[in-house]
Parts: C-alpha cells; structure tokens; sequence
C-alpha cells in the first residue's frame, strides 16, 4: 500500500512523462527512497502507471540498483567486471568481507552495510572499483578499504 507522499511523488514523476510507463523507474525509485527497497508487491504502483505487476516487476528485476529486498544503510556495490578482477578484485573483496564480517550479498548484524556485486560501474580505466551509495570509489588498494569504510560508520 502506498502513502500519499508516494502517490503525490509517483503522479508528479507521470506528469514529466511523455507516457505513464515511462514514468516506471522513476516510480520504483520513489518507493525505495522511502523504504529503502521495493518489495514484491507492486500492484499499486502498476495501478497508476497502467501496467501490470508482472511488466513492473520485469522493470524492477532488471536494474541493479533497484533493490527488491531490505537492504543495510550503506550498499555497497562492487564491480566485478574482468578489468577489476585483473586489477585486484580477489585481494579487495576478501578484505572487504572479512573488515564487514559479512558474504556477496549478505547485510551486516547492525544493518549499516550491505555488499552486492555488480557488472560494471563504467571505471574500468580506475579499477578496481566500488561504489556506495551514489559515491564511486577508483583505484582501490587493500589498504584503502579501511579508511573508505570508516567514513560510512
């Protein structure tokens, strides 16, 4: 169910549209700016845009930054395309997982971070990267994953 600041968000985001459905994404992101994550149930949002669950649901499955699970404070999404993985990948997600204490797509115990992988953050002359939140870290080294983290705690 919906709150009336979605909906007033959601119809504001239709009105800048050339076509509801065009509005989808702009949807999605509404809801998870509130929540923090799009749940499965999607028939309220479907409802004003015209589409079904089923072709919203397609749209929210498809773009990684859609989240369609509860997810910690700070994601932290980490590129594991090949030219991170020839630049130290391997070496940057172990000590990323060992410093949270957590796996590839697991939250912390206190729900600050979560860690997800991504195809490609579009940096591959700064690999490897990383990005959380809407900050893109380059170059990473071992020892800069501390410090990263530690703006975030």
């Amino acid at each position: 169910m919906l709150t009336e600041e979605e909906k007033q968000k959601i119809q504001k985001a239709v009105k800048k549209a050339e076509t509801k459905r065009e509005a989808a994404l702009d949807a999605l992101r509404v809801v998870q700016s509130q929540r923090g994550w799009v749940s499965d149930e999607l028939s309220d949002i479907a409802e004003m845009l015209d589409m079904t669950p089923v072709e919203l649901d397609s749209i929210a499955t498809f773009y990684s930054q859609i989240f369609r699970r509860p997810v910690g404070k700070h994601v932290i999404s980490i590129c594991d395309s090949a030219p991170c993985w020839i630049t130290g990948y391997p070496g940057i997600i172990e000590h990323l997982m060992s410093a949270l204490g957590i796996g590839m797509g697991e939250t912390t115990e206190d729900g600050q971070f979560t860690l997800l992988p991504v195809a490609c953050l579009g940096l591959c002359e700064q690999a490897p990267a990383l990005m959380i939140g809407d900050v893109v870290y380059g170059n990473l080294t071992v020892e800069g994953i501390d410090e990263i983290l530690e703006k975030y705690r």
